[in-house]
């Protein structure tokens, strides 16, 4: 793995672009992160590299750029991170504040998982394969926050389909969730990250 981050003392990602978005809110009782939630996203769908979900993610967004876009108008949506096709990261809220990505959710008989979690959005569809770039970089993300929060495991890493079922289909089919935890469990014995 060619690519390194970890969380620094400010809940960001080191080696990550920061672009504030106010579409959080501090975590409940302080909470730290015990879940990860992946997601997709295009904007117009299929359509990549067009900025788009970084604008609706910071609020920014003109809502009469496209057609589709006309049911995201006064959204308030971010993830913690997004990652382009091309593996560029980006963090849009701080790991110590929950980031409004999940919606209605529940995970182990529990609701509200925006509240425990951390939120990725991978640029791309639920109808189209996603890059190895964005498998590179996801794996290397995922190193480093189970080496920084002992409440998340392998085990604690969903799609927003295991969370909303019947309300959401992401990551979707095409996600390789086999070759990525093939890749990550290799890279969690080689840094010794206990999971």
């Amino acid at each position: 793995m060619s690519v390194e981050f970890s969380v620094n003392d400010r809940y960001r990602l080191d080696g990550a672009a920061w672009t504030p978005s106010h579409h959080c809110a501090a975590r409940p009782q302080a909470l730290e992160p015990e879940l990860i939630v992946l997601h997709c996203v295009s904007l117009p769908e299929n359509e990549f590299g067009t900025g788009a979900p970084q604008r609706l993610f910071t609020g920014t967004l003109d809502c009469s750029e496209h057609p589709s876009f006309h049911d995201l108008t006064d959204l308030q949506v971010a993830p913690h991170l997004f990652i382009d096709r091309l593996g560029g990261v980006e963090q849009f809220v701080a790991f110590d504040q929950q980031a409004w990505h999940a919606g209605l959710s529940c995970w182990r008989g529990r609701s509200g998982c925006n509240d425990f979690s951390v939120g990725i959005e991978l640029e791309g569809s639920v109808s189209q394969a996603f890059t190895d770039a964005q498998y590179d970089a996801l794996v290397a993300v995922l190193v480093a926050l189970l080496a920084r929060y002992p409440g998340l495991s392998v085990g604690h890493l969903v799609g927003h389909q295991d969370i909303a079922p019947g309300r959401k289909t992401d990551p979707g089919p095409l996600f390789d969730w086999a070759g990525l935890l093939r890749r990550l469990h290799a890279e969690l014995a080689d840094n010794a990250i206990l999971t």
